[in-house]
């Protein structure tokens, strides 16, 4: 843990940290609209029978396409043959019900008053094509995943900067790619590669934030980064309206990540993970680097490779120690610290996407969803800040997960003719799940030492992707009881924030960066725990 006294040598909190920020944080605000753009790039708004001829619109309707259950216009099917008939303003249904219908072979008119242009207008997915529609979310979602477990184990070993810089060229290329395929397997396959991309953008931008700046500014670092997840929401919004265009919007949310990919040379490599692995040429001249960006030069050109070793002499032979993804539930001292993480990462995708699927049945604007649930966030992220360092990281991610969960649950009492309320409800409890977001950044990244830090994450990445792939499959459970998916969506932060409360406290405390520094820990906290009494047998006596 010597390291900090190295980075405090160098600056923790200077120019340098404001200036990694700044170029972290915009690729967060790029990479939640493309998480996004599926809510906007797949909207298929309505679709009818495509029909020609020289009448209104409204007499070609009524004697080309039949009738659906509502009473509009059939999506799917059309006549045979034109049903003049109907064009009798006394006719029934009687006189077309057992017309002879086909499919629409001919293809749809789609409204187009909200995009001009989507995914579902280009490849048709509708009726018996419609269920491909959420196959391309699925595949994103699944492409979040494979890259979670990839890039957190990749990252452990070739640095945190090499696979950054590489996810923000493959971000560039795959997103550019999709807005011009020409078929709907090889747009999802694009699509597939950019969510692989942006997993490994999440990881190691938040890698890079802890392990550069000290321990008493790290959650305001982390929570501005986690606030780029919500101007993302809202920016997303804001960039749909202006482009109804899928492929335009498409092209928008991923050319700028070239530019990211550019200023991205120029950024350090953790220096942490540098020293730890053994790198120690490498190590020393980043720390040199950014003591010169934060004004402490003379500072940086005073360490010499024998003051670091003098440092962490420690730590590098401890870090060269093999490890592997296995040691996360084989160590004591890390087997707990993994399941509780991977519960936690779990309980919030999956809480958080139940309740969006939720707030999408307050209103059919969604702009303004979309707008509202990047606002929620902001408040609920800022207010984290302060109660970090009030509270803990412990009781805060407890309790916001037990919040959103008990927000979850009181809407199983909640009658649906109180609309407003069970809004509130809702609100609150995403609210809730902002504030968790935050603190999971933080607190699960101040569990694991160096050396696994981002296999331990791209871990938790994976098991909260498979909670936002399983959170929507719960409202099926609605066909037995129209209450059980809110008691399962309810229980389960419930559950997660009470089993938070079995993992250490690491407020205030250095970053470990070897296993033996887990178990140091371990230590010092059974030495501070209060004497018990001891009881002896009377045989002992």
């Amino acid at each position: 843990m010597a390291f900090l006294e190295l980075l405090d040598q160098v600056g923790g909190t200077g120019r340098f940290q404001i200036l990694q920020l700044m170029a972290l944080v915009v690729p967060i605000v790029l990479l939640t609209m493309q998480n996004m753009a599926e809510n906007f790039s797949a909207d298929n708004g309505t679709s009818q029978a495509g029909v020609t001829g020289a009448l209104s619109p409204q007499a070609l309707l009524a004697v080309s396409v039949p009738r659906g259950p509502n009473q509009q216009p059939h999506q799917c099917l059309r006549f045979r043959q034109p049903q003049w008939q109907l064009l009798d303003p006394n006719a029934t249904a009687t006189s077309w019900s057992e017309a002879a219908t086909e499919p629409c072979v001919d293809g749809w008119v789609y409204d187009r008053s909200s995009f001009t242009s989507t995914t579902v207008t280009k490849w048709d997915l509708v009726c018996d094509s419609q269920f491909l529609k959420p196959v391309s979310q699925s595949i994103y979602l699944a492409g979040v995943l494979v890259g979670a477990a990839v890039c957190g184990h990749v990252s452990d070993r070739f640095g945190r900067k090499r696979v950054l810089t590489w996810n923000y060229l493959q971000t560039a290329v795959s997103g550019t790619v999709a807005a011009f395929a020409p078929t709907f397997p090889l747009y999802c396959l694009f699509r597939f590669l950019v969510a692989f991309a942006v997993a490994g953008i999440m990881m190691n931008s938040g890698s890079l934030l802890m392990e550069w700046t000290s321990a008493r500014a790290r959650p305001l670092v982390m929570t501005l980064n986690s606030v780029g997840f919500s101007f993302g929401q809202m920016l997303m919004a804001a960039l749909a309206y202006g482009v109804r265009d899928w492929s335009l919007l498409q092209l928008a949310i991923s050319v700028p990540f070239i530019l990211s990919f550019v200023y991205s040379w120029w950024l350090p490599e953790s220096a942490r993970w540098l020293l730890i692995t053994g790198k120690l040429d490498w190590g020393l001249q980043e720390l040199q680097r950014v003591a010169a960006i934060n004004g402490k030069r003379a500072a940086g050109d005073a360490l010499t490779m024998e003051v670091v070793l003098s440092a962490l002499q420690e730590e590098v032979s401890r870090g060269q120690d093999p490890v592997s993804l296995g040691t996360l539930f084989c160590t004591p001292g890390l087997r707990l610290r993994t399941w509780v993480s991977l519960m936690i990462w779990f309980a919030f995708a999956f809480t958080f996407y139940g309740l969006a699927l939720n707030l999408q049945a307050l209103g059919s604007n969604i702009f303004l969803l979309q707008l509202l649930l990047g606002a929620v966030d902001l408040p609920a992220k800022m207010g984290t800040l302060l109660l970090l360092s009030r509270l803990g990281r412990r009781p805060l991610q407890a309790g916001s997960l037990v919040l959103s969960g008990l927000c979850v649950l009181a809407n199983t009492l909640v009658p649906h003719e109180m609309g407003a309320l069970r809004s509130a409800l809702a609100v609150l409890g995403l609210g809730a799940l902002g504030a968790s977001f935050t603190c999971v950044s933080i607190f699960l990244s101040e569990l694991f030492p160096t050396v696994l830090r981002m296999t331990a994450v791209g871990l938790g990445q994976m098991a909260a992707r498979g909670g936002a792939i399983l959170g929507p499959l719960v409202l099926l459970l609605g066909v037995y009881a129209p209450s059980l998916p809110l008691l399962v969506h309810g229980t389960v932060p419930l559950l997660s924030g009470l089993a938070a409360l079995l993992l250490p406290e690491t407020q205030n405390l250095p970053l470990p960066d070897t296993i033996h520094d887990i178990q140091n820990q371990a230590l010092k906290k059974a030495r501070h725990s209060p004497p018990r009494c001891v009881v002896l047998k009377a045989t002992q006596l």
